[in-house]
């Protein structure tokens, strides 16, 4: 079994149960209950944060998977393991909880499920929880309490084991139901005595949901270890997936397609293959047999299909990557083209949409066509000249889906229609949220709090230079069970806000959330939190 240190603030909790405990001895009933109604608030406002942080860590989880499955298929099976553990428990003891309510309070076991702790009657009973958690012995050994104690130990012992046992003592699992127990006259007590003798159904109901914390607490801790012990080679890239990247996705009859199929950060120094089916909308391994192989150089495969009758030509296949540890992938895509007579042709030289609020480099021909003899309109915004001949700069605006470009043509004098393009438009890509360079993984505090503020940065393969501004943002920290929160209409950190990450403590979180960055068109984005662990 792992160690384990409580922290301040999980300290802090519980002594506060014990004093509203020895409070509750005295016959100072209302307050005290009134006190115990806030403390358990709290704790499930803690196990809610806990929740939606788990599912964001599942999230990612997800995506290196996708990244590399032989690789992270182990570790995700161990993930959902986890995962199962902890929801079969958590279902328990909530299950403890409201049938716990219901027999204290002689209601039905589904109005127990709904009934707010404010609404309960009798959170000064301490009778007939005794005799629910101690039954009819004085140890425990006949209630419920025996059972939900073999359920604890049960989950810390197997949530363990999917833990490398050299890194046990990293692992933050609670629950600890091995403690030396007395009573106030120093007489031994049981973990059962100790926690659910002569105590009345507001600790009680506390006291299981803090229980419900340290499981959330168990199953985040050994879940995030999981994906760290991932090789740190799985993770370089976001996304790997294949792609078909074409010279031109419009061709001529009696011309040649031609494109190129690569991985994205795939490696050069590996020779891939790509298994090809003309005419299919996909393609799975078991397909192989059925397809062409083409060999590839330095991580590229180059296609080139005769371009015969025209019309609207399709194909799938599979790429090929084999992992330095031998490991192999297959990474399915498909592609489209069109064939027809010779026509005008127009790409963009950067992008196949337009982005609103930016200019928009396009490249317009026509075969037989002098540049200077092309006139190119636009539906929606503007187009004008570029520097060079046959390049424009067109600029949309926001709140259009889709832009016409036509090209015509003077050809002896009068105007005649080319042709015309239709190109999606969309809103520019989000920047990124960075604070010491970093959005997310573990970080020195004093780095941190020197830090100042919050930037947003364009992705590294945008392609043009577009400035946003962070203008607030909220700042979360979690110690043991307790969420600290404060918010900013700025994207520097605030005074409070550096203090609280100088008192932080090694393993503690810090979320920015909520953070609003405003483009240069003007219009406010929420961008991605920031997730750190204090290292």
């Amino acid at each position: 079994m792992a160690g384990y240190k409580e922290t301040p603030r999980q300290k802090m909790i519980a002594m506060m149960y014990l004093v509203l405990t020895a409070l509750l001895a005295l016959n100072v009933s209302k307050e005290v209950l009134e006190a115990f109604s806030l403390v358990n608030d709290s704790v499930v406002n803690t196990n809610e944060t806990f929740s939606e942080k788990l599912d964001e860590l599942y999230r990612t989880f997800e995506k290196q998977y996708q990244i590399n499955q032989n690789k992270v298929a182990p570790f995700r099976e161990k993930a959902h393991q986890a995962k199962e553990m902890s929801e079969e428990i958590r279902t328990y003891i909530e299950d403890v909880k409201f049938r716990l309510i219901a027999e204290v309070e002689g209601i039905p076991y589904d109005t127990a499920k709904v009934k707010q702790t404010t609404q309960l009657v009798r959170l000064d009973d301490f009778t007939i929880a005794t005799n629910f958690f101690l039954g009819s012995s004085t140890d425990g050994s006949q209630g419920e309490g025996k059972i939900l104690l073999g359920r604890i130990n049960e989950f810390r012992e197997n949530i363990l084991n999917l833990v490398d046992e050299k890194n046990r003592h990293n692992i933050k699992v609670g629950l600890r139901t091995n403690g030396d127990y007395t009573n106030r006259d120093g007489k031994p007590l049981n973990w059962i005595q100790y926690n659910f003798d002569q105590t009345v159904l507001a600790a009680d109901i506390t006291l299981l949901n803090k229980m419900i914390t340290e499981v959330y607490n168990a199953e985040f801790d050994v879940v995030n270890y999981l994906l760290s012990a991932i090789d740190a080679e799985a993770f370089k890239y976001d996304v790997v997936e294949a792609r078909v990247m074409a010279n031109r996705d419009y061709v001529f009859v009696g011309d040649k397609y031609e494109a190129e199929i690569l991985v994205a950060a795939y490696e050069t120094s590996q020779d891939p293959e790509v298994y090809i089916l003309q005419g299919a909308d996909r393609m799975t391994p078991d397909q192989i047999d059925r397809a062409t192989k083409i060999s590839g150089k330095e991580g590229v495969v180059k296609l080139s299909f005769p371009a015969g009758g025209e019309g609207l030509k399709k194909f799938a296949g599979l790429f090929r990557q084999t992992t330095g540890t031998g490991e192999v992938n297959y990474y399915p895509f498909s592609a489209q083209y069109m064939v027809a007579k010779p026509t005008t042709t127009i790409s963009a030289t950067k992008m196949n949409v337009l982005y609103s609020g930016v200019d928009n480099p396009i490249s317009v021909s026509s075969p037989g066509v002098p540049l200077e003899n092309l006139e190119v309109d636009i539906s929606v915004g503007n187009i004008r000249r570029g520097a060079e001949p046959g390049e424009y700069i067109a600029t949309v605006p926001v709140g259009y889906k889709e832009a016409l470009i036509t090209v015509s043509a003077r050809i002896d004098g009068q105007l005649k229609q080319q042709g015309i393009m239709p190109y999606r438009i969309k809103k520019v890509p989000d920047p990124v949220a960075m604070i010491a360079g970093v959005n997310n993984g573990n970080i020195n505090r004093n780095v941190l709090a020197e830090a100042g503020g919050i930037e947003a940065r364009m992705p590294q393969d945008f392609e043009f230079d577009l400035s946003f501004r962070v203008v607030s943002f909220n700042m979360i920290s979690v110690t043991g069970s307790i969420v600290w929160e404060r918010r900013t209409d700025s994207n520097r950190l605030t005074e409070e806000m550096k203090n609280r990450i100088q008192t932080s403590n090694r393993g503690d979180r810090i979320w920015f959330e909520n953070i609003i960055a405003r483009g240069p068109d003007g219009i406010d984005r929420q961008l991605s939190a920031i997730t750190l662990t204090m290292n």
